[in-house]
């Protein structure tokens, strides 16, 4: 997990997950040579979209390698020495494609797998649509934030991220907590990624904004998901 710069536009201060936006360097026509085990129609299927899926998976390798030091790449004893080139990737200097022409690295996407998927609220000051990905960390690349959009790394187990979030060490936003609640669930890393890749469908999660009291009996703002009380009626309001 990353802590974002203090000085961050959104949510400054907390611990999230690698990530960010796709960007047009990950959009190309190219990408296919570059991927192991997963076509551009296939990834689009999964993600529910007419094409372009398989840049979410580049996006995906691409922002870890910038943002953790980590690179989803074979061969590994490549991968793991191309630290480098994380600034030339960051600033677009260099596109993820074309280093793995000039390295001769395939992107393993195909252990890469589909998770969850996250639509920030209506009435939130700046909204999402956000799809998170898992897969095994390389065990010959050690993570390293990148003192940037990052100002510190954890390797820690999701039990307790969530335990150090309760007693107000860590900072962590709810789809945050959310995912580390449901990747908590699985004792070791092959069971998660055995029930995520036998997935048929991934939820959409529609959380809602409801203003009220909370359990404290102080006013504020409550998210809300299918089920909790409170739900429709939050949606009638946004």
């Amino acid at each position: 997990m990353l802590r974002r710069n203090l000085a961050s536009v959104f949510v400054a201060g907390a611990y999230v997950f690698p990530g960010g936006a796709v960007d047009d360097a990950d959009r190309h026509t190219d990408l296919e040579a570059v991927c192991t085990g997963r076509t551009d129609a296939a990834a689009s299927a999964q993600l529910g979209i007419e094409r372009g899926g398989l840049a979410f998976w580049v996006a995906a390798v691409r922002e870890c390698f910038e943002e953790a030091g980590v690179l989803l790449a074979q061969p590994a004893a490549v991968a793991a020495r191309l630290q480098p080139y994380r600034e030339a990737i960051y600033t677009g200097e260099l596109r993820l494609v074309e280093l793995c022409r000039r390295e001769g690295l395939h992107l393993t996407v195909d252990r890469i797998h589909y998770f969850s998927h996250w639509i920030t609220p209506v009435g939130a000051p700046r909204r999402y649509d956000t799809r998170f990905f898992v897969a095994e960390a390389p065990r010959d690349q050690t993570p390293l934030h990148d003192d940037q959009e990052t100002i510190a790394h954890l390797w820690l187990r999701p039990a307790d991220a969530l335990s150090r979030f309760e007693t107000g060490e860590l900072d962590l936003i709810f789809p945050t907590i959310k995912n580390l609640e449901a990747i908590g669930k699985f004792a070791r890393t092959r069971d998660l990624l055995a029930a995520v890749e036998a997935a048929e469908t991934i939820a959409e999660h529609h959380p809602r904004l409801s203003a009220g009291a909370g359990d404290d009996g102080e006013a504020g703002v409550r998210i809300l998901l299918p089920g909790d009380p409170g739900y429709g009626e939050a949606l009638s309001r946004g």
